[in-house]
């Protein structure tokens, strides 16, 4: 027995690139007789209640989303969620529960997004399932993409067209560290692949930011809205959103012009440093690095990437030498081809991206510029966290 009245709720998807809300996700919610709205959520993770109670009810909230959205503008498209347990258990060639409540309903299934929540089921089924929900016209989220394990083999298997970001992994990122990086090389993967990307749990203006830096068409959050039973107006959120994006924007100028002052003084160290090399000076002579506390090392290689010297490290009283990498070759590293290919006509200084080391485990930056009429690269690694 479920207690309540079955009803969809809806939760907006702003578009980044309007403000305004390009379609909503339908949310079930039981109306208790005081007028309560209670989630469904917990009764889909309850072993106490049928899987044919389940059915039904998911069915009933579906119907009614359905037969609400006539009421939303014609445009919007409407995201319903999708379980691989129901979708294992239907018959071979048995007509899809979902596509006939949109016939019924008179919703074209362009208007839907089906998204496949869960790791369960099979795949092979879900891939025939999905096949058929996309020669109907709907269109493919993964819901949760992310959580649990990487689900890049059901990716590659139904070739989506929506990723959702797992809103766990997606807030933990936006405060920084290991898994931010995790979660925008994920976006970068989607973005190969074809993809859009939502980022759902968007709750505050620093999870904004974030979403904006993985590229999300869509954000979906507290920030913005609550599931509500009635429909936004379009522009409901313009204004706010343009005011958090121009917000968003100028912290990037702000960044940009911090990267532009580094540059500035990596080119005047790197001037001091090639003349110190140049001059064959003794390491006694060499600056003390007190104006540049990100500077983490020294060293030198030849134009094929192995190492000629040994690293030149500051403990905070002297320069001390580190000869454990002479002769390694870094020509891998993810600078090296930057270096060649932006420094080596000009002979000017080059700045790589930020990467994770693979010997110290820090993130880092590295500045190289060719010196020796380009027999030699003079190297300097950044500790990026310390920027």
């Amino acid at each position: 027995m479920i207690d309540g009245q079955p009803l969809a709720s809806f939760q907006p998807f702003i578009d980044t690139a309007t403000g305004l809300i390009a379609g909503v996700e339908a949310l079930g919610r039981l109306r208790q007789e005081d007028g309560r709205l209670l989630s469904v959520g917990p009764l889909f993770t309850d072993p106490k209640v049928s899987p044919a109670l389940l059915r039904r009810l998911d069915r009933e909230i579906r119907d009614n989303a359905f037969n609400r959205l006539h009421q939303a503008p014609a445009d919007w498209f409407l995201s319903v969620n999708i379980s691989p347990r129901w979708i294992s258990r239907l018959r071979p060639n048995q007509p899809l529960p979902s596509l006939k409540q949109l016939e019924r309903c008179g919703i074209p299934a362009s208007r839907v997004v089906f998204e496949i929540t869960e790791l369960g089921g099979a795949n092979d089924k879900l891939s025939e399932v999905v096949a058929r929900y996309r020669l109907a016209g709907a269109r493919i989220a993964i819901d949760d993409f992310g959580a649990g394990y990487s689900q890049l083999d059901r990716v590659l298997a139904l070739q989506p067209d929506i990723l959702k970001l797992d809103m766990r992994l997606f807030q933990e990122a936006a405060r920084g560290g290991p898994s931010g990086e995790v979660v925008k090389a994920l976006a970068q993967m989607a973005e190969k692949t074809g993809c859009w990307i939502i980022a759902e749990g968007v709750e505050t203006p620093a999870e904004l930011d974030f979403a904006l830096e993985c590229g999300a068409r869509y954000v979906q959050g507290y920030l913005f809205a609550k599931p509500e039973l009635e429909f936004f107006a379009t522009d409901a959120f313009v204004e706010r959103f343009a005011e958090l994006r121009d917000r968003y924007v100028q912290r990037k100028l702000a960044e940009r012009a911090r990267l532009m002052n580094l540059r500035q003084q990596l080119a005047d160290l790197m001037s001091l440093l090639r003349g110190w090399v140049e001059r064959g000076d003794s390491l006694a002579s060499l600056l003390t690095p007190s104006n540049y506390p990100w500077l983490l090392r020294i060293y030198q290689c030849d134009r094929h990437g192995t190492q000629l010297t040994p690293n030149l490290e500051w403990d905070g009283k002297k320069w001390q030498e580190d000869a454990r990498y002479l002769g390694h070759n870094w020509s891998w590293r993810p600078y090296f081809y930057q270096l060649l290919a932006e420094g080596w006509d000009e002979r000017r200084l080059t700045l790589s991206t930020t990467y994770r080391d693979a010997t110290t485990n820090q993130y880092c930056l590295t500045a190289g510029q060719f010196i020796d009429n380009g027999r030699r690269l003079l190297l300097l690694d950044i500790d990026a966290v310390g920027l």
